[in-house]
């Protein structure tokens, strides 16, 4: 079982001279095998309860209507799955990574989109308020052209990268991530991405970045959302995703390899992250239809 080698790598039809690649499909289902790309890709779908959506490792159920922004190289996936509508609504407005250059980017007044275009190295998921909020503004962009296309997609990015209650869907990041706000945190990613298969205290890690347990945990709060407990799992179960979905190895070993001495607490805090068993969780993606 090695799913990943079979990966579609789809060619995007963007010419050099192109800006967005705008499509707007009604369907009864989805026929494209799991692939990935160099391009971001928004993809708004309506109608769609029931679809069965795959981001790097995270295989949901979606609802009504979802929005989501998916980076260069992160392996993706719309499947028909339960749903019954026959007429789902898909836009997907897809762009080159290098559509705003550095120097743009870099300006004080893009600094929302360069960080949003970062996090969705793992997929983004926008939350179902913002994405009714912009349903009639993505239904109608198919239809614009020129100028007028650009500028409206450029205010549905920066609309999208100010909204609340973004959720990232992926463990999997293609490409290191981008630290130019943080050294502590750079030297934190970097140490756990090297020593996640042994036991890493709380102290070890603090000391690392000069600050106390408690000062340090504040901060990993603060920047991540998370106790450094939990970050370090995140990481865990990432690689321990990947290996189960890449390597045929017992669950236990996978468990081993990835820092977890407890199978129970394995099961346990993978569960938690990922919604299903690890089984239930192989299962699922060795069951992935149209791959390529």
């Amino acid at each position: 079982m090695d799913i990943l080698k079979k990966i579609h790598r789809e060619i995007v039809t963007l010419s050099s001279e192109d800006s967005f690649l705008v499509e707007d499909r009604t369907k009864e289902f989805f026929d494209y095998p799991i692939h990935f790309h160099p391009e971001f890709e928004l993809n708004f779908i309506l109608n769609g309860k029931g679809v069965r959506r795959i981001v790097g490792d995270s295989m949901e159920e979606i609802d009504e209507v979802e929005l989501v922004l998916v980076g260069p190289n992160l392996y993706h996936v719309w499947e028909k799955h339960v749903c019954e509508n026959k007429k789902i609504r898909e836009v997907t407005i897809q762009f080159q990574n290098d559509l705003l250059d550095d120097g743009l980017l870099h300006r004080s007044v893009m600094r929302p989109i360069r960080e949003m275009f970062e996090r969705a190295s793992h997929g983004i998921l926008f939350s179902q308020e913002v994405s009714l909020s912009l349903k009639n503004r993505l239904l109608k962009v198919s239809k614009m052209g020129g100028m007028d296309n650009f500028m409206e997609i450029l205010s549905i990015l920066y609309d999208l990268a100010i909204s609340r209650n973004q959720r990232l869907l992926s463990t999997l990041t293609p490409e290191p991530p981008n630290f130019e706000h943080s050294n502590k945190i750079k030297k934190l990613y970097e140490f756990v991405q090297q020593n996640y298969a042994r036991k890493v205290t709380l102290t070890e890690a603090a000391e690392l970045v000069n600050m106390s347990s408690v000062s340090f945990n504040r901060f990993i709060k603060k920047r991540t959302g998370k106790t450094f407990v939990d970050y370090l799992n995140e990481v865990r179960i990432g690689y321990a995703s990947k290996f189960l979905i890449e390597r045929d190895l017992a669950i236990s070993e996978i468990a081993f390899i990835c820092g977890f001495n407890s199978i129970a607490n394995f099961n346990r805090v993978f569960k938690k992250n990922k919604k299903r068993t690890p089984t239930k969780f192989r299962e699922d993606f060795s069951g992935i239809k149209r791959v390529l």
